[in-house]
């Protein structure tokens, strides 16, 4: 019987990695299709139609970021980026272009399939969630209130800008620079600790252990991420 699962497209120019993942991942039911370059990913995207993209930034014929770039031309379609380490500043920018996630080789299959869920799962448009579950957290997006078990939190007009944009990101990294500038604008995108200790406060306002967060999730060196 065919599968009739989501549709993942691989761009990778790693043989053994496309192998295994087209392998686990069609043993979790979706439909795989791989290719080794970026050209031939931008080619078979506008024919398979993909329900989300694994994208390595490292490809033999064009800049991943390029890749990237072309793809928020004319699809919203979510975007893993698989990286080394040593990539931390092209992830950043990847993720800027309007990537969703990146998952750092090498990676487990239990952490990136969570990360596709989590992709899949977030791209419908908040115009059509105006209400937000997260665990015991309610965002109404209407009456621009948070509360928790029905008891409203507290927020300043600043600290609801930043959950409002995490929440509407939910799943997916939000660079400090994207964080920055949608909430403050351009002139403070450099400015990573006065939005690290807005963030301490949201964290003691919402987290029920603010030293142990579940909800905003920090990304070491890149941004923050709310679960």
């Amino acid at each position: 019987m065919e599968n009739k699962g989501p549709r993942i497209l691989i761009i990778d120019d790693e043989t053994p990695i496309r192998r295994f993942l087209r392998v686990a991942l069609t043993s979790h039911g979706y439909v795989v299709k791989d290719v080794g370059t970026g050209h031939g990913g931008l080619d078979a995207a506008a024919m398979f139609s993909p329900d989300l993209v694994i994208l390595d930034l490292g490809l033999p014929d064009i800049d991943g970021l390029e890749v990237v770039r072309q793809f928020r031309e004319w699809t919203k379609v979510p975007i893993i980026i698989l990286s080394v380490k040593e990539q931390e500043s092209d992830k950043i920018t990847a993720l800027d272009y309007g990537a969703n996630d990146y998952v750092t080789k090498p990676f487990g299959m239990g952490e990136l399939l969570a990360r596709i869920r989590a992709a899949m799962r977030h791209t419908v448009g908040v115009e059509e969630q105006p209400i937000m579950q997260f665990d015991d957290l309610t965002l109404d997006l209407v009456h621009r209130r948070i509360s928790r078990d029905h008891n409203e939190i507290k927020l300043t007009l600043t600290e609801y800008e930043i959950v409002k944009y995490l929440a509407i990101n939910a799943g997916k990294v939000i660079t400090h620079k994207a964080l920055l500038h949608t909430v403050w604008g351009m002139a403070y995108e450099k400015e990573v600790q006065y939005l690290r200790v807005y963030i301490g406060q949201i964290r003691r306002k919402l987290e029920l252990d603010p030293s142990r967060p579940r909800h905003i999730m920090t990304e070491s060196g890149v941004g923050y991420r709310l679960l």
